[in-house]
């Protein structure tokens, strides 16, 4: 049985013209294989004003919330009048909107009396907006002539009980998917499912965390055996850099799981980081499509791809970061400060996104989120208060405004002279790289600048790297 596991994000069901382009884009596959999937996320800004209800009643606001009821029962009663025909289910999916954001209501009256928003509140509450948009494009379908049931991933999706960031338990997912869509599938049905939520196996709602959609449905197709898995978007792929930044960015054909995964990892806005994590330990093609495009091909994701001359595929950037450095001559030799600095880190909760360490050993340089450096640095002093009062270490400092600059390339490990032409972009611009790092699995090579430098660093390396030389035949 051939079967497509199909996602479609926010933008991508977003308004009446999206939703109709979405629908027709499943109508269109449904033909072509034995089973459809849908996951979708909530209508674009949903989920951040559901969000903002339930803080702004556990502040003491009694208003907000009522306000984001009133704002979404016309956002979505506008859509679905326009969507449907008043003779058909109209009438009946406008009440179960209602009784809908009635329950998110009175979630929001509760933590207005309480005066907090437990983690467990919080994903019964944003998941409002995944329930309501299903139903929707099911209802839709079924007017278009598509048989099709929204289901709620709380019945398919068994997680762990780390509300606002579950982890999905692949193993008890993959028997509870099979058995409640197996039936459907063989019926001709399109399950329309909700996406970033899950449930305990008590039944309790979570959440994946913010992008889970991505993620819902790679671990629904990975359950379920796809073949393939789309991911519909808003961009016609993955790109060679953020279009916004270098407009003459282009479209990537095929990438690996690999380079997807760093490029995720570093700043790409296209994928969830953890979207590739259960298609690939079941070898399963992910592709990146535009839903206003469709007759773009996108980026087809596959175990292994094809190499470039020029071995660099992307060029990304995350901002909002600072280094932190631990430096002095008398930690040359002495075993565990690198230890012991990363555990100061990591009880301050603290993600570290790069390490750059002399050979020497004088200096450790890493770089981590800026909201995170007061507390850190602190750590690493009281943690280093001996090493510091005999000068064996000097200083614990900071610089904040740097960027994370990443050319990725699966091709840059068989390919001499890659970094060489990485630093000369750089060199020729005059951009100063304050430290460097490459991934062990020589797929990415990563330097830190000033945040005034970014963009400039990430035109140069995609103007002189990337587009050097033409892709490979």
């Amino acid at each position: 049985m051939s079967l497509l596991t199909m996602k479609f994000g926010g933008t991508s069901v977003g308004s009446v013209e999206a939703l109709t382009q979405a629908a027709d884009i499943v109508l269109e596959q449904v033909p072509h294989w034995d089973g459809v999937v849908v996951v979708v996320s909530a209508m674009s800004g949903v989920t951040d004003a559901l969000t903002r209800g339930a803080l702004t009643a556990a502040s003491g606001d009694a208003s907000t919330y009522q306000n984001i009821v009133s704002e979404l029962r016309t956002r979505h009663d506008a859509t679905i009048d326009a969507l449907l025909d008043p003779n058909g289910e109209r009438t009946l999916l406008l009440a179960t909107v209602d009784q809908l954001l009635g329950d998110f209501s009175a979630f929001c009256q509760s933590v207005h009396v309480l005066g907090e928003v437990t983690p467990r509140a919080m994903d019964a509450i944003v998941s409002t907006g995944e329930r309501i948009n299903a139903r929707v494009l099911a209802a839709l379908l079924r007017q278009k002539g598509a048989r099709s049931q929204a289901v709620d991933a709380t019945e398919l999706i068994v997680t762990d009980d780390t509300f606002q960031n579950a982890a999905p338990i692949l193993d008890e997912t993959r028997v509870r998917a099979g058995s409640r869509l197996a039936p459907l599938l063989a019926d001709g049905v399109v399950p329309v499912i909700t996406g970033f939520i899950g449930a305990t196996r008590e039944g309790t709602t979570t959440t994946l965390g913010r992008g889970g959609s991505d993620f819902s449905a790679a671990v629904l197709g990975a359950a379920l055996d796809a073949d393939e898995v789309w991911i519909w978007t808003d961009v016609d792929g993955v790109m060679t850099a953020n279009p916004r930044i270098v407009p003459e960015a282009q479209v990537i054909p095929l990438l690996s799981y690999g380079e997807v995964g760093e490029l995720a990892y570093f700043g790409a806005k296209v994928l969830h980081p953890r979207t590739i994590r259960p298609v690939v330990e079941r070898g399963i093609p992910l592709w990146v499509k535009n839903t206003f495009n469709p007759a773009c091909p996108g980026t087809r994701i596959t175990r292994e791809a094809k190499q470039t001359n020029g071995a660099v595929k992307s060029v990304t950037a995350i901002e909002g970061l600072s280094t932190v450095t631990v430096e002095g001559r008398g930690m040359i030799g002495v075993p565990g400060i690198a230890a012991r600095t990363f555990a100061a880190v990591a009880s301050q909760g603290a993600s570290v996104l790069m390490i750059s360490q002399a050979s020497s050993e004088q200096s450790i340089c890493f770089v981590i989120p800026t909201p995170a450096v007061p507390a850190v640095v602190q750590a690493i002093e009281k943690e280093m208060t001996l090493e510091l009062t005999r000068r064996d270490v000097d200083r614990v400092w900071s610089q904040d405004r740097v960027v994370i600059v990443t050319a990725v390339g699966a091709g840059m490990r068989e390919t001499p002279g890659i970094a060489a032409r990485i630093f000369g972009a750089l060199g020729q611009a005059q951009i100063n790289v304050i430290a460097i790092a490459q991934g062990s699995s020589e797929c990415s090579v990563s330097v830190v600048v000033s945040a005034d430098d970014a963009a400039m660093a990430v035109r140069q390396i995609h103007q002189q790297v990337i587009l050097a030389l033409p892709p490979a035949a």
